[in-house]
């Protein structure tokens, strides 16, 4: 019986994690379709491009609440560490391959759409954190570096679940956090590697989209960027 538990906890993670708060967030707002604005994602980054800063603040909002429930429940229903562990990554599985976003590109291939990963990740990571949540501002401060400072988002992303798993690491050899906790910052890593690999291809050739500060340039070379 608690083996189906289990695995109910994990499907019913990935369909949370599926729920494109970004997509609703921009339609309410704006009308718009954010699928059809700069990258397609529906997450926090592109939702603040169609609709400006606060549908990207609410849509990151949600997004962070998904991996934070997942967590929560699978602890209140399960003493399995692993599947507490396995329903924030499905989560993180469901916002960048949506169920509810299945859509036929041009070759006819089913495909799912979704975000980047960036936002449920912290927030399992959040969710695992807790009731320490504390904790977790000790790593604020690298994606913000990140953000602002080296200004791409992929990055930023990807340095979330890095950071993460660092902070996990540190954590397990204190005596503090189990060891698979540390497995959910590299499996949540190699997901979100994988779900950038256009961003990066771009950043390698000089397409990125830059985000941060530039003091020493002048505006227009920015905004070229």
């Amino acid at each position: 019986m608690q083996m189906i538990i289990d695995a109910g906890i994990v499907v019913l993670a990935y369909l949370f994690g599926s729920i494109p708060f970004g997509l609703l967030v921009v339609k309410l707002s704006t009308g718009k379709d954010i699928r059809q604005v700069a990258s397609g994602r529906t997450g926090g980054t592109n939702a603040m491009r169609a609709a400006g800063c606060w549908a990207g603040m609410a849509t990151a909002f949600f997004d962070i609440f998904k991996g934070i429930a997942a967590v929560w429940v699978a602890r209140s229903l399960t003493p399995n560490i692993w599947i507490e562990v396995l329903a924030p990554i499905a989560t993180v599985l469901g916002h960048n391959y949506s169920i509810f976003l299945a859509e036929r590109d041009a070759n006819g291939k089913l495909r799912l759409r979704g975000g980047a990963g960036g936002a449920p990740t912290a927030g399992g990571a959040i969710g695992l954190f807790w009731p320490a949540w504390w904790l977790i501002l000790y790593g604020v401060p690298i994606p913000l570096l990140m953000f602002f400072g080296v200004g791409y988002a992929s990055l930023t992303t990807l340095s979330i679940a890095l950071t993460a798993s660092v902070i996990f690491a540190v954590l397990y050899f204190l005596g503090l956090a189990p060891w698979q906790y540390i497995m959910y910052g590299v499996a949540t890593f190699l997901i979100l590697l994988w779900a950038l690999r256009p961003n990066i291809k771009a950043l390698m050739e000089g397409r990125e989209r830059f985000h941060g500060w530039r003091p020493w340039k002048k505006k227009e070379e920015t905004k070229e960027e």
